[in-house]
């Protein structure tokens, strides 16, 4: 197995109090101070130009798709039907969450209003010629959530496959919890899901999970317009207070690469081991190429 790039980062990360925003950031100090660094960052203007600004309102999904449906624990609720609740939302009353869509499957004509795209990285690995489809499942690559005040995300987690993520905020507003991966330890993962806490984050239980007393999250209020990234690893959830649409994006690059890697090894060996092996080796085959042409 090759070193957790996650772990070597934690010297940066345990120390990690505040997210920083930027503006004109350059891509060369991006990747130099937040990238490298497994930091989060706001980016003010990262999205300014997108066609999507503007445009992906409440109303504009109740009109062109309140025909769509999506089931949520054991409710099925179309566009038009969620729309309405998410602008009533409170929290006596929460409108379903995570109400959430992938762009690429639900409504692919829309992701061209999600450009110029933002790169996490020297490349986007995910749409490099020599990734196989095959190793992306299990995660969305382009998701969009909509959610109104009083809605939560269930689950206190890090992203699947240990990918990067960027989170712009389309319309509204949406607050994170943080916590560096170096505080993996207080968060009590599941022995046999370990990107899953066990803790309610909105009523821990503090005699079965003491350490997670010990911690204080770095509390984030993502206003429209700004662009979350936060490296893999990053335990996170989120609190909504007003009606909010937010655009997800997965990210893979040299710096989550491994992690990348060997978890889809770990997976595989599990569910399908005879592809377990291969994987691992052409993983690190291609990962070299892939450093050589980035470099």
């Amino acid at each position: 197995m090759q070193k957790n790039l996650v772990q070597e980062k934690n010297d940066v990360t345990l120390n990690t109090t505040t997210i920083d925003r930027r503006t004109n950031l350059s891509r060369d100090e991006f990747l130099a101070k937040y990238v490298n660094c497994s930091r989060p960052v706001v980016v003010t203007d990262a999205a300014k130009n997108w066609p999507a600004m503007g445009k992906h309102t409440p109303d504009f999904f109740r009109e062109n798709y309140g025909h769509i449906t999506k089931t949520i624990d054991g409710v099925t609720y179309t566009m038009t039907g969620a729309i309405d609740r998410i602008l009533t939302s409170t929290a006596e009353n929460k409108a379903p969450y995570p109400f959430n869509f992938d762009i690429q499957k639900v409504f692919p004509e829309l992701m061209a209003d999600f450009s110029p795209q933002l790169v996490y990285g020297k490349g986007d690995r995910i749409n490099h010629k020599l990734m196989p489809k095959q190793l992306l499942a299990g995660t969305t690559v382009h998701e969009l959530f909509l959610g109104g005040n009083g809605s939560s995300f269930p689950y206190l987690h890090y992203d699947a496959l240990f990918m990067h993520t960027q989170i712009t905020q389309v319309y509204g507003s949406k607050v994170f919890f943080m916590y560096p991966p170096a505080l993996t330890p207080n968060m009590y993962p599941y022995p046999d899901n370990p990107k899953f806490s066990q803790i309610n984050f909105l009523n821990p239980d503090y005699d079965k999970f003491p350490l997670f007393k010990d911690v204080e999250p770095i509390v984030l209020h993502l206003q429209e317009g700004e662009t979350l990234f936060f490296p893999s690893g990053w335990w996170h959830t989120t609190k909504i207070t007003e009606p909010s649409i937010t655009y997800g994006r997965a990210q893979l690059n040299a710096n989550n690469w491994s992690n990348f890697i060997n978890d889809r090894y770990v997976n595989w060996k599990k569910k399908i081991s005879y592809m377990a092996v291969p994987v691992l080796a052409y993983g690190s085959i291609v990962g070299n190429i892939m450093n050589a042409f980035e470099n």
